[in-house]
């Protein structure tokens, strides 16, 4: 364990407000936190004042349905935060709106008896659902924060607010070194919280194990993976004998019906995944990992509508856009653990996209390097792969640009 998430945790369980940092793939950003159960008036205050955004309470799902709280919908689809109808304490407040009743509201309620019968709603609380699996399904600063106060043996339950900048936007570096510094915060890393979690807890669980000869080429040993994260089921194949201390030659494939079993032309991923087998049974050793992430992560049904959206003109992160999602909603905190149990730790990951690197690594798994796996382009495809290489910054080459 670092020292900075050691002195963190001793924060934590002195009921003083920290600041978590994150940083993924743009400028960093911060969140205010403390433990919920032992919040008080004047940390309330302190977040409104210092850290000027969205003074939430952070819990989990079980604890959302056991306060009989809904999620609202939203434009957003499943974009997160997931936000709860706000809510109040019903006895011991008066307006709501103060410090003081809202440090009542969420003490009561995250004790441990409460239940619908003692909030009412709407309120002055704003409650966030963290995505089950806290920062090993989804490395942000709601799930950093839950998992802190868990990991300092506190009700997980944590009170968040992210940083904003005197001029309203979110506070990048400087902004927050700044409040570091001037109120003698703590500081604690996100990535420290992940390699923690990493390090003593394991969310997979081996379920099926079979041999599998492939038509692709050659034999792999297929596992079938249950996990603590999602209701999904994902497979390593792995090929021949794996040395733990070298480096792997690992491919990372999310879930694609339309391509992988139909050959549909729409995509590459069909064309990727036979290329990835023969790779690997050329090498004589090696993982795919199949990742039930339809989609990029948004599902069948989702997919279908993006391409009805394609076929309007938009492009395929539009069109995700359009439906109220990112361009990209995969996570790979699972398959960093299915890796690290099959023995695997350092690999060279057969992909063109570069935060696929990042994902992985941000979960322990050393990437030391990145081996192109471009198909060739079909007429189906290519705008398709135009604006992976454009706008999500697939590393592709051959895509003519001539004739737009």
């Amino acid at each position: 364990m670092s020292d900075s998430l050691k002195s963190a945790l001793g924060e934590i369980r002195s009921g003083r407000t920290l600041l978590v940092l994150a940083e993924e793939d743009g400028p960093q950003e911060g969140m205010l936190c403390c433990a919920a159960e032992l919040v008080t008036a004047d940390a309330i205050a302190f977040m409104a004042v210092h850290g000027r955004g969205l003074v939430c309470l952070v819990v989990t799902p079980e604890r959302m349905r056991k306060l009989g709280i809904r999620l609202l919908a939203s434009d957003q689809g499943q974009a997160q935060p997931a936000f709860g109808a706000s809510f109040e304490a019903r006895q011991g407040v008066t307006t709501g709106i103060s410090a003081a009743d809202r440090a009542t509201t969420i003490r009561t309620a995250v004790a441990e008896h409460t239940g619908p019968e003692h909030i009412v709603m709407p309120g002055h609380v704003i409650p966030v659902q963290a995505c089950a699996g806290g920062v090993l399904a989804r490395a942000n600063l709601y799930e950093g924060a839950l998992d802190l106060v868990r990991l300092a043996g506190c009700m997980p339950a944590a009170v968040g607010c992210t940083v904003l900048a005197p001029d309203g936007e979110v506070a990048g570096a400087d902004v927050l070194g700044r409040l570091a510094r001037e109120q003698g915060l703590c500081v604690v890393n996100l990535e420290d919280i992940v390699a923690e979690r990493l390090r003593s807890e394991t969310l997979v669980r081996r379920v099926g194990e079979a041999e599998l000869p492939s038509a692709l080429g050659g034999t792999f040993r297929a596992i079938v993976y249950e996990n603590s994260i999602d209701r999904h089921q994902h497979m390593a194949l792995v090929s021949g004998d794996l040395d733990p201390e070298a480096e792997v030659l690992v491919r990372v494939h999310s879930q694609c019906l339309t391509g992988d079993v139909l050959g549909s032309e729409r995509c590459d991923c069909g064309d990727q995944l036979r290329k990835a087998v023969g790779i690997i049974a050329d090498a004589g050793a090696g993982v795919i990992v199949y990742m039930h992430q339809e989609g990029r992560g948004i599902g069948l049904a989702n997919k279908l509508r993006a391409y009805a959206l394609q076929d309007q003109g938009r492009d395929t992160v539009e069109a995700n856009l359009e439906l109220g999602f990112k361009e990209d909603h995969r996570n790979y905190g699972v398959a960093a653990q299915i890796l690290k149990d099959v023995g695997v730790r350092t690999i060279r990951l057969l992909t063109n996209n570069p935060r696929k690197l990042t994902g992985l690594e941000r979960y322990g798994i050393r990437v030391v390097e990145r081996v192109p796996l471009e198909v060739p382009a079909r007429p189906g495809n290519l705008e398709y792969l135009r604006a992976k290489q454009e706008k999500m910054g697939h590393l592709l080459t051959g895509l003519s640009l001539a004739g737009r």
